[in-house]
Protein backbone atom coordinates (compact mmCIF):
# COMPACT_ATOMS: atom_id res chain seq x y z
CA UNK A 1 0.00 0.00 0.00
CA UNK A 2 2.94 2.34 0.31
CA UNK A 3 2.93 2.84 4.10
CA UNK A 4 6.46 3.17 5.49
CA UNK A 5 7.44 -0.04 7.28
CA UNK A 6 8.71 1.66 10.44
CA UNK A 7 5.31 3.29 10.97
CA UNK A 8 3.48 -0.03 10.79
CA UNK A 9 5.86 -2.04 12.96
CA UNK A 10 3.89 -1.59 16.19
CA UNK A 11 0.68 -2.63 14.43
CA UNK A 12 2.22 -5.70 12.86
CA UNK A 13 3.60 -7.05 16.11
CA UNK A 14 0.35 -6.46 17.97
CA UNK A 15 -2.23 -9.12 18.64
CA UNK A 16 -4.91 -7.15 16.79
CA UNK A 17 -5.98 -7.35 13.19
CA UNK A 18 -3.66 -4.95 11.35
CA UNK A 19 -4.76 -6.05 7.87
CA UNK A 20 -8.40 -5.25 8.64
CA UNK A 21 -7.38 -1.86 10.03
CA UNK A 22 -5.26 -1.12 6.97
CA UNK A 23 -8.16 -1.96 4.68
CA UNK A 24 -10.66 0.02 6.74
CA UNK A 25 -8.52 3.17 6.76
CA UNK A 26 -7.64 2.76 3.08
CA UNK A 27 -11.32 2.34 2.14
CA UNK A 28 -12.15 5.53 4.04
CA UNK A 29 -10.08 7.39 1.49
CA UNK A 30 -6.82 7.98 3.32
CA UNK A 31 -3.79 7.90 1.05
CA UNK A 32 -1.35 5.27 2.39
CA UNK A 33 1.83 7.33 2.18
CA UNK A 34 0.51 10.24 4.24
CA UNK A 35 0.76 11.04 7.91
CA UNK A 36 -3.05 11.26 8.06
CA UNK A 37 -3.21 7.58 7.08
CA UNK A 38 -0.87 6.66 9.93
CA UNK A 39 -2.82 8.81 12.40
CA UNK A 40 -6.08 7.25 11.27
CA UNK A 41 -4.51 3.81 11.81
CA UNK A 42 -3.52 4.85 15.33
CA UNK A 43 -7.01 6.11 16.12
CA UNK A 44 -8.83 3.07 14.78
CA UNK A 45 -6.32 0.80 16.51
CA UNK A 46 -6.74 2.54 19.86
CA UNK A 47 -10.52 3.06 19.85
CA UNK A 48 -13.22 0.42 19.88
CA UNK A 49 -16.01 0.71 17.32
CA UNK A 50 -18.44 1.54 20.14
CA UNK A 51 -16.25 4.43 21.28
CA UNK A 52 -16.02 5.78 17.74
CA UNK A 53 -19.81 5.60 17.43
CA UNK A 54 -20.21 7.42 20.76
CA UNK A 55 -17.98 10.24 19.44
CA UNK A 56 -20.00 10.43 16.21
CA UNK A 57 -23.17 10.65 18.33
CA UNK A 58 -21.73 13.60 20.29
CA UNK A 59 -21.28 15.52 17.06
CA UNK A 60 -24.75 14.49 15.87
CA UNK A 61 -26.24 15.91 19.07
CA UNK A 62 -24.46 19.18 18.32
CA UNK A 63 -26.18 19.30 14.94
CA UNK A 64 -23.61 17.79 12.57
CA UNK A 65 -24.68 15.30 9.92
CA UNK A 66 -22.95 11.92 10.10
CA UNK A 67 -21.39 12.57 6.69
CA UNK A 68 -19.92 15.83 8.00
CA UNK A 69 -18.39 14.02 10.96
CA UNK A 70 -16.66 11.50 8.69
CA UNK A 71 -15.40 14.33 6.48
CA UNK A 72 -13.95 16.03 9.56
CA UNK A 73 -12.28 12.77 10.55
CA UNK A 74 -10.69 12.63 7.09
CA UNK A 75 -9.35 16.16 7.55
CA UNK A 76 -8.08 15.57 11.07
CA UNK A 77 -8.11 11.92 12.23
CA UNK A 78 -7.12 12.84 15.79
CA UNK A 79 -10.52 14.56 15.91
CA UNK A 80 -11.89 11.30 17.37
CA UNK A 81 -9.56 11.53 20.38
CA UNK A 82 -11.10 14.78 21.61
CA UNK A 83 -13.20 14.20 24.71
CA UNK A 84 -16.88 15.12 24.86
CA UNK A 85 -16.12 17.60 27.63
CA UNK A 86 -13.46 19.35 25.54
CA UNK A 87 -15.77 19.46 22.50
CA UNK A 88 -18.54 21.09 24.54
CA UNK A 89 -16.07 23.49 26.20
CA UNK A 90 -14.75 24.51 22.77
CA UNK A 91 -18.27 25.26 21.57
CA UNK A 92 -18.88 27.37 24.68
CA UNK A 93 -15.58 29.20 24.20
CA UNK A 94 -16.35 30.05 20.58
CA UNK A 95 -19.85 31.17 21.55
CA UNK A 96 -18.31 33.36 24.23
CA UNK A 97 -16.12 34.95 21.56
CA UNK A 98 -19.24 36.01 19.69
CA UNK A 99 -19.63 33.21 17.15
CA UNK A 100 -23.14 31.85 16.67
CA UNK A 101 -23.91 28.14 16.32
CA UNK A 102 -23.80 28.15 12.50
CA UNK A 103 -20.44 29.93 12.47
CA UNK A 104 -19.02 27.53 15.02
CA UNK A 105 -20.23 24.56 13.01
CA UNK A 106 -18.80 26.01 9.80
CA UNK A 107 -15.48 26.64 11.55
CA UNK A 108 -15.35 23.11 12.97
CA UNK A 109 -16.27 21.58 9.60
CA UNK A 110 -13.46 23.47 7.87
CA UNK A 111 -10.92 23.33 10.71
CA UNK A 112 -11.72 20.37 12.99
CA UNK A 113 -8.36 20.83 14.68
CA UNK A 114 -9.80 23.96 16.34
CA UNK A 115 -11.58 21.74 18.87
CA UNK A 116 -8.23 20.52 20.12
CA UNK A 117 -6.92 23.95 21.10
CA UNK A 118 -7.02 25.15 24.67
CA UNK A 119 -9.62 27.70 25.69
CA UNK A 120 -6.80 30.16 26.36
CA UNK A 121 -5.39 29.97 22.85
CA UNK A 122 -8.89 30.42 21.40
CA UNK A 123 -9.46 33.46 23.60
CA UNK A 124 -6.29 35.25 22.51
CA UNK A 125 -7.72 37.93 20.31
CA UNK A 126 -4.40 39.16 19.00
CA UNK A 127 -3.30 35.80 17.68
CA UNK A 128 -6.18 33.43 17.05
CA UNK A 129 -4.23 30.24 16.44
CA UNK A 130 -7.14 28.26 15.04
CA UNK A 131 -7.56 30.41 11.96
CA UNK A 132 -4.11 32.02 11.97
CA UNK A 133 -5.60 35.46 11.40
CA UNK A 134 -6.04 38.40 13.72
CA UNK A 135 -9.43 37.91 15.36
CA UNK A 136 -10.25 41.58 15.87
CA UNK A 137 -8.96 42.94 12.56
CA UNK A 138 -9.80 40.14 10.14
CA UNK A 139 -11.83 37.18 11.38
CA UNK A 140 -14.71 38.84 13.27
CA UNK A 141 -15.30 41.69 10.77
CA UNK A 142 -15.32 39.32 7.80
CA UNK A 143 -17.57 36.84 9.57
CA UNK A 144 -19.91 39.73 10.37
CA UNK A 145 -20.04 40.67 6.67
CA UNK A 146 -20.76 37.06 5.71
CA UNK A 147 -23.44 36.88 8.43
CA UNK A 148 -25.06 40.08 7.11
CA UNK A 149 -25.01 38.78 3.54
CA UNK A 150 -26.52 35.48 4.68
CA UNK A 151 -29.25 37.18 6.71
CA UNK A 152 -30.24 39.17 3.61
CA UNK A 153 -30.09 35.94 1.60
CA UNK A 154 -27.51 37.42 -0.73
CA UNK A 155 -25.37 34.27 -0.55
CA UNK A 156 -28.18 31.78 -0.85
CA UNK A 157 -29.55 29.53 1.86
CA UNK A 158 -27.09 26.67 1.76
CA UNK A 159 -24.08 28.32 0.16
CA UNK A 160 -21.52 29.18 2.79
CA UNK A 161 -18.19 30.37 1.48
CA UNK A 162 -15.22 28.43 2.86
CA UNK A 163 -13.86 30.41 5.79
CA UNK A 164 -10.31 29.81 4.59
CA UNK A 165 -11.14 31.52 1.30
CA UNK A 166 -12.83 34.43 3.03
CA UNK A 167 -9.90 34.99 5.38
CA UNK A 168 -7.12 34.46 2.88
CA UNK A 169 -8.34 37.20 0.53
CA UNK A 170 -6.55 40.54 0.63
CA UNK A 171 -8.56 43.40 2.13
CA UNK A 172 -9.01 44.90 -1.32
CA UNK A 173 -10.25 41.63 -2.85
CA UNK A 174 -12.60 40.99 0.05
Amino acid sequence: MGVPQKLLFSLLISDGQPVCLLNKVFEMGFYPTTLKFVRALQIFYDLRDETIQEKVNVYKRLGFAVEDVWEMIKKYPLFLNISEKKILNSFETFAGLGFNRDEIMMMVKNFPVCLNYSAESAKQKTKFVVLEYNLEKTTVPRCNVIRALMSRRLLGRSVLPPIASVLSLSDQAF
